[in-house]
This record gives C-alpha cells, structure tokens and sequence, in this order.
C-alpha cells in the first residue's frame, strides 16, 4: 500500500478515512490516558500529530515511541482538537521500526550549528537542515525550469578539466600517480604523461568555456553544475566546493543580459515564496526578521542599474569612512557593493568598469 506523505495529509480535507504513514517521532508528550506524537516524514517542516491510548498500547511501549524512533502508524484522519494543525491521526496501530535510545542528541531545542557539525549524520532531521533542503530542491528545479521554458539548452560541462576556464583561481590537482613515488622528467618536473589523462588535470572552477562553445552552436545554453576553488579563504563566501549556474547566449548584447540576470533572480525568488513558504517562514522567524520583506521587495522593485562612474561617485561622497578607500579606477570591494545596496534598496548591477 503506497503511503501518503504527512505534507498531503495535513492538507487534507477528508476526515474518517483509515491512514497509513511512516515517519520519525520528533516529540512525545501525554498523561496516564493518551499520548501525543509528533510525527514528520521530512515532506514538510510540520509534524502531524498521532493520538495513541495508553490502554490501547500500553505504557510500556509508548515509552520506546521516544525522540528519533522511527514508526509505523495506521489509524484513523480525524479533525484535530488542538491549534495548528486541522487534522490529527488516532492511532489503531504502531509498529516500532527503529529505536533511539535515551542519549538520542536532538531533542526539543536549540541546537548550535557547531553542535550539529559533531553529528552530521543527523543534522539533516532539524527544522533547520529540512528546510534548507527542501528549499535547494526546489530551487534546482525552478533553474531548469525556467531556462527550459525560455528555450535554453543544458550542458553537461566536465567536472575534470585540463583548463583554468578564466582563470577563477586555485584548483585541485586530480591524478591516479602514486604520490609516495611520483615519476619525473630528467629537469626533476613531475612527468604527467604517466598520469591517467597524459597530462596535468584539476577539478574544474567554471563550466564557463564549454558553455560559450556550445552557445555558438545551440545559440542559448546554461550549465549547472558542481565546481571548486581550492581557496585558502576561510569566510562564508569562499567555498572549496559549489553549484555554480552559467548561462551563455549568442547574439545577446549588455542589455539582454541584465534583462535575463534580472528576470531569472526574480522568477527564482517568487518560486521560492510560492513553493517554500512554510520553510521560508521558520527561516524568517528563527534566522532573519527581514528575510520575507527583503525577498518579496526583490520581486516587485526593478533592480538598479548604473555605471561604475555613477557608483564611484556615491562612494566617494558618501561620508563612510571605508576600509578600502575608493576613487576612480579602483576595484570595488565587498563592503562598497554592500554599501550600494543599502543606498538604494535593491540589487544593484553595475556597467562600465575601467578596462
């Protein structure tokens, strides 16, 4: 018998049907007469509620119906006595089909990131993880989605490359060489004509030159796809490993471009609140105040466009005193496109840079 995922059932609106669903007991509470399960099966960031008599099952049973047990439930969708939720199961049976045992570590509270980081096998059951990865699902798909129904094609771009694409920065050597025994030419150089591939190769940094080839014959392609910087740069904007999109367009000049740039990031911010706003709501109250406001902002404002002379000139006579100071000719740091943000509310793009 197939199963409803609990994301459907809490939706329902069809009451005294039998139930079947399997999930993992984040809480357990009650009395001498009734216990209260909540139940999730990662479909949803909320839990249905599972009503179980205690003479029904006994209480020695309901005892090992703990935190991180995994059930099985059939019973019966009733509507639900309590808030939050319209529907709850009564309980006619619970088979028990994993146990946790007293030093289960995620109980209900607050957990730290760096607490989560010692159990890594488990973190994914949070709220916190559950949302995160539901919210990446669902914006993976809108990406295809969205350049499917624009009339782009995607390219499978090599994760081992032979190349630096545009010279993004520091990679990671790939080799089947023994390293405790490395051949050597007769100048001592490492002789990678023994390697696997017959010379040096890294994992790639950008899908970027495979795309602007197949753009030049397929006109509107995309990658999408993991890439990695072997960085030494311990911050969160510098990742040893990511997913980096990259479209290439023949026959799209500047302005095209940002059109594109800017419709995409709206079209993938909207399918966000339309498709993850349970999730999106508990990252709202838990992580970020603004995250709703600032999200909805982005889809109903054009986002700025000016050059960089324009942008320069802000800085400059902005009265901050900034760590890196600006003038004309300069690159711009992260703390300055932080700045033009917050000056005019919105991303901003900018055009024109000094060659």
């Amino acid at each position: 018998m197939k199963q409803p995922r609990i994301s459907a059932l809490l939706k329902s609106d069809k009451t005294g049907i039998t139930v079947d669903v399997s999930g993992w007991v984040r809480t357990r509470r009650g009395n001498k007469q009734i216990a209260f399960i909540a139940l999730n099966d990662g479909s949803t960031i909320h839990n249905i509620q599972v009503v179980a008599e205690v003479a029904r099952f006994g209480d020695d049973f309901l005892k090992q119906v703990s935190t991180g047990a995994c059930i099985h439930v059939q019973g019966t969708l009733v509507a639900s006595q309590g808030q939050g939720q319209l529907v709850e199961i009564q309980a006619t049976s619970i088979d028990l089909l994993g146990l946790a045992d007293e030093s289960f570590p995620l109980q209900k509270k607050g957990h730290s990131m760096e607490f989560l980081r010692e159990i890594a096998h488990l973190r994914p059951r949070t709220n916190t993880f559950g949302a995160i990865y539901r919210i990446r699902h669902h914006m993976s798909f809108a990406i295809h989605k969205y350049f499917n129904d624009h009339g782009f094609f995607n390219l499978h771009s090599p994760v081992i490359t032979g190349s630096d694409a545009e010279g993004a920065g520091e990679m990671f050597r790939v080799t089947n060489l023994d390293l405790d025994n490395l051949p050597r030419t007769e100048d001592g150089a490492i002789n990678f004509k023994e390697d696997f591939f017959g010379k040096a190769t890294n994992l790639t940094v950008s899908g970027q030159l495979e795309a602007e080839l197949g753009a030049l014959a397929l006109g509107l392609v995309y990658t999408f796809g993991p890439t990695f910087r072997a960085e030494n740069s311990n911050t969160p904007r510098h990742l040893a490993e990511f997913w980096m999109i990259e479209p290439e367009m023949a026959f799209y000049d500047l302005q095209d471009n940002m059109d594109l740039a800017e419709d995409f990031l709206k079209y993938l911010v909207a399918y966000a609140l339309q498709h993850c706003a349970d999730d999106l709501e508990f990252l709202n109250s838990m992580y970020d105040k603004e995250l709703l406001e600032r999200l909805r902002f982005v889809v109903a404002n054009p986002f700025k466009r000016l050059t960089y002379t324009e942008a320069v000139e802000i800085l400059m006579t902005a009265g901050k005193k900034f760590e890196f100071p600006v003038k004309w000719g300069t690159d711009l740091q992260k703390e300055h496109e932080n700045f033009l943000v917050d000056h005019f509310k919105s991303p901003v793009i900018l055009t024109g840079y000094p060659k």
